[in-house]
């Protein structure tokens, strides 16, 4: 497989798990249609959260990823004051949102962003709520790797550090910040071509190997992430419990469709879980997986292919 193919896969896949799981956000499993029926157009009789939102509109997770990606390609590279910026743009005018119309904010995002309006420094948005750990860093952190990934030469290091300053415009906690660095790395391993297990693997040996001189981070890695535990999760909205849930199915699925169903019904963050999960389930299996019916809805597509342009160019 092409590496244009998994980068592709890798930002077709996020936006399309998000567009997924969007009509089923905040039920419970059980309440949630078969595994046959989960589809952008939910079963007939299956009322969705939002009702005015049109079948294959990303959410709040997609957009600030986009956003993401395009602050990355103007920069040539992270700049957390640009991606702040661009965030607020979202947050205020719609940038990125699929009609410019922002219809899923977390507390903490809101939070954050609203203080970077009133001046607050993107560095300090993020610890306002000090003890957050909600998944809002880590459904949005994956263009790094996109980015990084385009490049001549890779510095995991460098990867591992931007994980962790884009978390602190709105997700600042430590924890957050330990979730998308491993996020990432086991993302770039599969866009080396390993295999799902491989790479996780390899990403925690990786991350221990950078965290030996962050003492703190190691610490947080050990405690909070547990990876020398089984990866499972339940789909909430906990940033470690999202990302486990996403290696967990990541090692379980056969293909992306698998994969994102799979991440729907564990019911709740549906949207996160599945956009987190699809993600890597884009890289790992390349946009040429993600079933037609599904880019064929998702909209604004366009757009994104006119990004991931300057994205393969740059």
């Amino acid at each position: 497989m092409k590496r244009r193919d998994r980068i592709v896969g890798g930002l077709f896949g996020l936006l399309v798990g998000d567009a997924l799981g969007v009509p089923y956000e905040f039920r419970d499993a059980k309440e949630l249609p078969s595994y046959e029926e989960i589809e952008m157009v939910v079963p007939c009789g299956f009322q969705k959260t939002y009702r005015e939102v049109e079948a294959g509109t990303w959410s709040d997770d997609g957009a600030q990823a986009l956003c993401l990606l395009d602050s990355l390609i103007q920069k040539d590279g992270f700049s957390l004051e640009n991606y702040a910026a661009f965030l607020s743009s979202w947050y205020e005018e719609g940038t990125w949102a699929v009609d410019h119309v922002v219809f899923d904010v977390g507390n903490q995002t809101g939070y954050a962003l609203h203080a970077y309006r009133k001046g607050v420094p993107p560095e300090e948005c993020g610890m306002l709520s000090p003890e957050g750990k909600g998944n809002g860093a880590l459904m949005r952190v994956l263009p790094l790797v996109l980015w990084h990934g385009c490049q001549q030469e890779i510095s995991e290091h460098q990867l591992v550090l931007d994980a962790h300053r884009q978390c602190l415009i709105t997700h600042g906690n430590i924890c957050n910040q330990v979730c998308c660095a491993l996020y990432c790395l086991a993302a770039l391993y599969l866009l080396d071509g390993r295999g799902a297990q491989d790479a996780i693997e390899e990403a925690v040996r990786r991350l221990r190997e950078i965290y030996q001189e962050m003492p703190e981070y190691a610490k947080e890695l050990e405690w909070s992430i547990r990876p020398d535990e089984p990866w499972e999760g339940r789909g909430s909205g906990y940033v470690v419990d999202c990302l486990r849930s996403a290696f967990m199915i990541l090692g379980q699925a056969s293909d992306y469709e698998e994969a994102v169903k799979r991440a729907v019904l564990l019911g709740d963050d549906t949207d996160t879980t599945a956009c987190v999960t699809g993600g890597l389930a884009g890289i790992l299996y390349g946009v040429q997986d993600i079933p037609r019916r599904w880019m064929e809805t998702l909209r604004e597509r366009k757009q994104v292919e006119i990004l991931l342009s300057g994205l393969i160019k740059s």
